[in-house]
């Protein structure tokens, strides 16, 4: 069972990185919850959405998330909630925050929270990224919010972000509290790592095996933690990378909305693990309504649109595109967040 324990609002000071003239810094103010993204909560005011910094427990290991609670919100009274899975590499500060706050906004209680290994949560070696711990992190952020006063533990629903919403689909396929699952700019992390994107990689995929299985053994005898991954990047390697999803998300993460939680670093063991997952298994086994919505312009959307082919058994499905965003846009770009949080505000209401 979850032992949980609501923590004193712990006040995070972080310096961001100054961008250069090619790149524009689109958060330059320091959040006293150290919240990343444009129009975040600065302080909890009587009668508007409210956050809520909480810690739990997994397996001994220690979880830090955040409760959006609407202006609404009073404990005696019965609300929706929603778990909400945030990217690769990301933290609840970012754009699984944004979303948390603005789906808040609409009268939903919200929960967020750093993977375990990960962000503010515990757990060693750090930046260890297994599909069975991040899955099994959804499962505990409805043990968490289920328990939460004010929580209409019939009407919980998912929302998976980018490498979230792989294992989003993952977690919903056992955990039938979730009553409805939406996904946004879906990634599935295990095809990546095999395969690599668009299927760039696959004709090194048993000389990666053996680097992984090579950190392993290090790993396992004492020896010194090998990471995969970039823990920095200048402003020319960013202009010089030809995808979308890697060059704007380089400068969401290290730029425009850095975090110093978050970090694009994974232990090369993790591989693995997640070399050999893959979110587009039984995915017949959803068969709760579901949505995934994506950039028409996304350099992912094929992930999307496998995943979305093989859920035969989902009581309903709609795939919605962004006109004209990509996946990276989707985190942040106003216009294009508007559009997602007014379908899947449509969506919970019809389905929670």
């Amino acid at each position: 069972m979850i032992k949980y324990l609501i923590t004193a609002l712990a006040i995070t000071t972080f310096v961001m990185t100054t961008a250069t003239a090619q790149i524009t810094q689109s958060v330059n103010t320091i959040n006293p919850f150290g919240l990343v993204y444009s129009g975040a909560i600065t302080q909890n005011v009587k009668g508007k959405v409210n956050i809520h910094p909480v810690t739990y427990s997994i397996n001994g290991i220690t979880i830090a998330a955040n409760v959006y609670t609407p202006g609404s919100y009073e404990p005696s009274k019965k609300y929706p909630a929603i778990v909400i899975a945030h990217p690769n590499g990301g933290v609840k500060e970012q754009t699984a925050g944004l979303y948390a706050q603005q789906l808040a906004e609409q009268g939903y209680i919200t929960i967020t929270a750093d993977a375990a290994y990960q962000g503010a949560s515990g757990g060693e070696p750090r930046h260890t990224d297994k599909p069975v711990y991040r899955i099994e992190d959804i499962h505990a952020m409805a043990d968490f919010i289920s328990q939460f006063k004010g929580v209409d533990t019939g009407s919980i629903g998912l929302l998976g972000i980018c490498g979230g919403g792989g294992y989003s689909l993952k977690a919903a396929q056992s955990d039938k509290r979730f009553k409805a699952v939406a996904t946004l700019s879906m990634f599935n992390s295990g095809e990546v790592r095999r395969n690599g994107f668009m299927n760039s990689q696959v004709n090194s995929i048993q000389e990666r095996l053996k680097k992984a299985s090579d950190a392993r053994a290090q790993q396992a005898t004492g020896g010194k933690i090998i990471y995969a991954g970039v823990s920095g990047i200048t402003d020319e390697e960013i202009a010089k990378t030809t995808t979308d999803l890697y060059r704007e998300g380089y400068i969401y993460y290290y730029r425009t909305h850095a975090h110093p939680n978050s970090s694009f670093l994974y232990t090369m063991s993790s591989l693995l693990d997640l070399m050999t997952w893959d979110a587009n298994t039984n995915t017949d086994l959803i068969n709760q309504p579901l949505l995934m919505i994506a950039g028409s312009k996304a350099d992912t959307k094929y992930m999307t649109d496998e995943v979305f082919a093989k859920a035969i058994n989902a009581k309903s499905k709609e795939l919605f595109l962004i006109d004209g965003a990509t996946h990276i846009q989707t985190y942040w770009k106003p216009n294009y967040v508007l559009q997602a949080v007014n379908k899947l505000v449509s969506f919970y209401k019809t389905n929670l």
